[in-house]
Formats: structure tokens, C-alpha cells, sequence
């Protein structure tokens, strides 16, 4: 008789920098230590949007993707720092190396996030929660910084648990307890559920991963779409998703959903304007450019619609992302419209200059601005 051979239990850590912009400003700067720092735009003017804040600045309800004007109506003593975005590439690429030395399957998902698979790790340790260990040492003593890490047999349940005893946090969930831990879950801690999607579970009364798992497949499917089939593995622990090292972004987007509909182009293009910042953000991040920018619109009816516009040369920059959507926006309301949501995309990130889009550049079809 042969052997029967038992599947291999993969080894996931997810490792996730804590408050990072911020706290490599606090580091590089000891004024700012103990303070309630917000790194983004200014709430001045126009007013920007936060990229990130530190835990002194989140006791006050400070977040990420909010405005600044808000930020600072929260917590009026906040310091405002410009991002530097060239710092924390650098910063990320030495964390990058930390990782290396016990693996090559690094799926990075920012500049301060990243899966490692370590089923078989280069220093032959063996123990996933070991090398998060040392990992997160590491980061503390070379760089100053601190990093929280989840570790399971998958992706998903990984990333949950690094988010559970930030900031400097370590949680290991094993095969064993994936289950129950899922069943306890309120359904706005599953990765990838937001508040509106959280808010229609809650409505049906599903409030738990033990409410999601009491509903078949199919009928999850029938009020959520296609996610459906992956709440109902999930739910139940299952992921197979592989980490990926060499995972190609294809597009990248924000958006919003508003308490109220809007009703105003103004209304909408101060929306659409820090849409436009979340997205030039998250395009320094990862260090992209892309040609073609998309607008996503839900009007009031539920209506979707979207509209894009290609562009001869890659761009990053907040004041041409926004001008392009604003200008699709333009183009896509019509009087008494009113809007519930709004987003913005960005792709085609390393495409050949497209030569369609140069020659109605050049014959004047392409017109983006005066």
C-alpha cells in the first residue's frame, strides 16, 4: 500500500506597520513624539484628506480617508505634516529586507503591509509565530518602528488577526480555532466588508460570522453578488488564495457612498476632489502611473454608470486626476441628478504610449485642458 500523502498546512503571517507615515515622522522628528500628528493635506483652503494618524491623534476619532477639516475639528491641537512619500519607500524597502531573510513569497499590498508565506522559511526555524517574532524585533531595533503581525494557515484570517492587538500586536490563530474565532466576528471586522455592505448585513440580521454561516451559498450569493461565495468560504475558514510575489496591479480606486445625496456639481466636484487625493495617495504608495482614468457615478435611483478617459502620458499627480473626473462628472449629471456615490480609478499602469490616444491628442480630440 502507498502512503497517503496529507496536504501540506501553509504558514501566513501578514505583517502590518503601525500608524506608518506617522510614525516614521514621530521617529525622525522627537517634537512630534506624544503628539496627536496627522499626516496629509492641509485642512486650510480647500482642505486635504489624511492619509494616516497617529494613536495619540486616533483616541479623538481621527482616521484614514477623512478630511482634514474634519481631523481637525476632532482634535484641534492635531500637527499637520506634508507626506514624504520618498522616505517611506525607502523606509519600506529596508523592512522588505527583513523579510527576505526568511522568505522569498512576500506579497506585498502597500508600502507598510505585506503576506510571507513560510511554509518552508530559509533559516529552516519552522515556527510562523517565531519568525513574526523576530521580524517584528527586527523592524524595532534597526528601525526604530513597530509593526503588528497576524499569523495563520491563510491569507484572510492572517490579515484579521494582525489587526487585533495593534499597535505592536502579535495573534496567531491556528487551525483549530479558525472557526469559532470566525464565528464571533462581527461582520464590519471581515477584510473587505464596509460600512454600507456591513450596514445591509446588519439589516437582514446578520451580525456575526455565525449569522453568515447559518445561510447557504446561494442565498448568500443572492444578496451579495458574487462576493457571496466567498463569504460563505471564508466564513468557514477556507482561503486558498496563494500569496503572490510578483502580483501585477491593475487598477487602483477609491470612493465614497454619502450619508446624503448630493445635489450640487459643487457639492459633488468637493467630494470628487478628495477622491482624487485618497487616490494620488495610494498611487505614491505603490509607486504607479497610469493612463486611464475612470469615474464611477450611483445616482440617488441606484442607477450606475461609468465613464473614462485615456491619456498619452502616465500620470499620479491629485490636480490632473481630479480636472480629468471632474471634467467625466461634467459630462455625466444632468440637471435635478442627484448622487450617492462617487469613485475614482486609475489603470493601465505599464502600457506602451497608446497611439491611438496620441493621434487624437494631436488632432485636438483629446483636449483635457485649456
Amino acid at each position: 500500500m502507498h502512503p497517503v500523502s496529507t496536504p501540506t498546512v501553509r504558514k501566513i503571517i501578514h505583517i502590518d506597520m503601525d500608524a506608518f507615515y506617522a510614525s516614521v515622522e514621530q521617529r525622525d522628528n522627537p517634537d512630534l513624539r506624544g503628539k496627536a500628528l496627522v499626516v496629509g493635506g492641509s485642512p486650510e483652503g480647500r482642505g486635504g484628506v489624511v492619509a494616516t494618524a497617529s494613536y495619540e491623534a486616533r483616541k479623538f476619532g481621527v482616521r484614514s480617508a477623512m478630511s482634514s477639516k474634519q481631523a481637525i475639528q476632532l482634535c484641534p491641537h492635531a500637527i499637520f505634516v506634508r507626506p514624504r512619500f520618498e522616505v517611506y519607500k525607502e523606509v519600506s524597502g529596508k523592512i522588505r529586507e527583513i523579510f527576505r531573510r526568511y522568505t522569498d513569497l512576500i506579497e506585498p499590498l502597500s508600502l507598510d503591509e505585506a503576506y510571507l508565506d513560510v511554509t518552508e522559511d530559509k533559516l529552516n526555524i519552522g515556527s510562523a509565530l517565531e519568525i513574526a517574532q523576530q521580524i517584528k524585533q527586527a523592524i524595532k531595533d534597526e528601525l526604530q518602528l513597530t509593526a503588528s503581525a497576524g499569523v495563520s494557515i491563510n491569507k484572510f484570517v492572517a490579515k484579521i488577526a494582525s489587526d487585533i492587538n495593534k499597535p505592536d500586536g502579535l495573534k496567531f490563530i491556528g487551525p483549530s480555532s479558525i472557526e469559532v474565532f470566525m464565528e464571533k466576528l462581527p461582520v464590519e471586522k471581515f477584510h473587505g466588508v464596509g460600512k454600507v455592505t456591513a450596514a445591509k448585513m446588519k439589516s437582514i440580521g446578520l451580525h456575526t460570522g455565525a449569522d453568515l454561516k447559518k445561510l447557504s451559498e446561494q442565498e448568500l450569493i443572492r444578496h451579495f453578488g458574487k462576493t457571496g461565495s466567498f463569504y460563505y468560504q471564508i466564513v468557514r475558514g477556507k482561503d486558498e488564495r496563494a500569496v503572490q510575489p510578483h502580483r501585477e496591479t491593475k487598477s487602483l480606486a477609491a470612493e465614497d457612498t454619502f450619508a446624503q445625496d448630493l445635489k450640487t456639481l459643487d457639492e459633488m466636484d468637493a467630494e470628487l476632489y478628495k477622491i482624487a487625493e485618497i487616490v494620488h495617495s495610494r498611487l505614491e504608495r505603490k509607486n504607479l502611473k497610469g493612463r486611464t482614468v475612470t469615474l464611477k457615478v450611483k445616482y440617488s435611483d441606484f442607477r450606475q454608470i461609468t465613464r473614462s478617459q485615456s491619456l498619452f502620458s502616465p500620470i499620479a499627480d491629485q490636480a490632473t486626476i481630479f480636472s480629468v473626473a471632474s471634467k467625466l462628472l461634467s459630462s455625466a449629471i444632468s440637471e435635478d441628478e442627484k448622487v450617492r456615490l462617487l469613485g475614482i480609478s486609475i489603470s493601465n499602469f505599464n502600457e506602451a504610449e497608446n497611439p491611438r490616444a496620441l493621434k487624437q491628442q494631436q488632432s485636438g480630440q483629446l483636449r483635457l485642458f485649456p
